[in-house]
């Protein structure tokens, strides 16, 4: 079909909002303009604890309100298709119909969420390994783990039916977004979104429903399931200057719109290292998942695009990492009578980390655990009194961060899968050359870097 006039592409990331504008030109879709703002949303969860991982869902929507409003007017009344993708795992809960109001504000109309709860994040680790161990077995290819939509519910199911007997819809956040424009009766979500929640059969496109039924799974909240890259329907008012009636594509995973706006070869893996991080390859046509899933493997195989998958070493342990070891930092400064704001902190470590070379110090990095081993916790070896600087241990934080990927997908399997260039993406990456570094040292593939709108840009292009 001929080019549409202009594409618009979101995505409602962990720490914030991104959006895209892209328009036809000679050498294909090129973006035009594109904005980002931070959500500023975590929040903290009286019932779930310190272990809770939540967000505000109005601070995220106020982001994105204040986002569009930042592009060009002329540009979004030109748009004729919206791509949406976001955090992937998490759950938010919602009535039907009274998810939001419309209301007028300085670029037209827009939503403001209604009766909606807090998102909980991918993050969320208020589900342990016993809790889990204690839902019944999903007939799926990915094993369960928390921060998993399912498990999130079976955790309120357990802990505090009350709290569900308030909402009628739930989704990711990105779905919630969708299922407001185009105004849904019932919620519509992604393949790639519904194998992030646990209990979805992969190859026959399907809620384990019998299984979660028996268990007293409240299954009316599943939404309904489609293809990714399908329609879930049309803007219902005019927004932020959009016409009504712009096509609104199903909301899609971030991970997945990321590698689409840079992945061109199957010989190509790509690397992200954003708040998390993840190392993927291709895998070839016609391959399916193993039937029920490896808990101790490393990598998991994400639904992609037109039937085909991602094998995907994904790390809970990418740019968080540094970010707690910047507000450690801080912590103990703040202890010793001083302050320094974080961001003056991050250019210095990393400024003094460009001037040691090598460090002998071995940095396990695993703060937030893994999902296939959530027991192991960090751990620094090899300390000796010359490599105690700033500089050294912060090289060897960002070397550990990539080692720590590298273990997940080893070097040897991509070789042995035809990998032949590294694709380097995401916003730690972008702004962090000694992360740059260690990625050029540890891989033995040139590596290319790509931009941080990557999976706006990818939501977009998918439409």
């Amino acid at each position: 079909r001929p080019a549409p006039a202009c594409v618009l592409g979101i995505d409602l990331g962990t720490t914030s909002v991104k959006a895209a504008l892209l328009v036809g030109a000679e050498q294909g879709q090129v973006v035009a303009e594109s904005c980002s703002r931070e959500t500023q949303a975590h929040t903290s969860s009286l019932e779930a604890g310190p272990q809770a991982m939540e967000q505000n869902v109005r601070r995220i929507i106020r982001a994105l309100n204040e986002c569009l409003a930042a592009l060009p007017q002329q540009q979004l009344q030109r748009v004729s298709h919206i791509g949406i993708s976001g955090q992937m795992h998490g759950i938010v809960f919602w009535k039907k119909d009274k998810g939001c109001k419309w209301t007028e504000c300085g670029t037209g109309p827009t939503f403001e969420p209604e009766e909606v709860s807090h998102l909980i994040t991918w993050q969320d680790g208020r589900c342990s390994p016993t809790f889990l161990c204690s839902l019944p077995l999903p007939q799926s290819h990915i094993s369960l783990a928390t921060g998993f939509g399912c498990a999130t519910v079976y955790w309120y199911l357990k802990k505090s039916p009350d709290f569900l007997k308030s909402y009628d819809a739930a989704g990711t956040i990105h779905d919630y977004v969708v299922a407001m424009l185009c105004d849904l009766k019932k919620p519509l979500m992604s393949v790639q979104n519904a194998a992030s929640w646990g209990y979805f059969n992969s190859r026959n496109k399907s809620w384990n429903t019998d299984i979660l039924k028996k268990s007293g799974f409240p299954v009316h909240l599943l939404p309904e399931v489609g293809d990714p890259g399908s329609i879930a329907g049309r803007t219902i008012c005019a927004w932020h200057g959009i016409p009504k009636g712009a096509i609104v594509g199903i909301a899609l995973g971030d991970f997945q719109c990321s590698v689409y706006s840079c992945l061109t070869e199957r010989t190509d893996a790509v690397l992200n290292v954003s708040t998390s991080a993840q190392l993927t390859i291709s895998m070839p046509p016609g391959f399916q998942p193993p039937e029920t899933p490896d808990p101790s493997s490393a990598v998991t195989y994400f639904p992609y695009f037109s039937g085909d998958y991602l094998a995907v070493a994904a790390s809970l342990n990418g740019g968080n990492v540094l970010a707690t070891f910047v507000d450690m930092v801080a912590r103990w400064t703040e202890e010793l009578g001083l302050h320094v704001q974080e961001s003056a902190i991050y250019t210095k470590i990393i400024k003094a980390a460009l001037a040691q070379n090598d460090s002998k110090l071995s940095v396990h990095p695993t703060i937030f655990g893994e999902r296939h081993i959530p027991e192991q916790l960090a751990s620094v070896s090899n300390i000796a009194v010359s490599d105690l600087s700033l500089g050294h241990v912060t090289r060897a934080l960002c070397r550990g961060i990539i080692e720590n990927l590298c273990s997940m997908l080893p070097v040897q399997r991509l070789m042995e899968t035809g990998v032949r260039r590294i694709l380097g993406s995401g916003s730690a990456l972008a702004r962090n050359e000694v992360l740059r570094q260690e990625v050029e040292r540890i891989f033995p593939f040139p590596v290319v870097y790509g931009k941080d709108v990557d999976a706006a840009v990818g939501a977009a292009m998918v439409m």
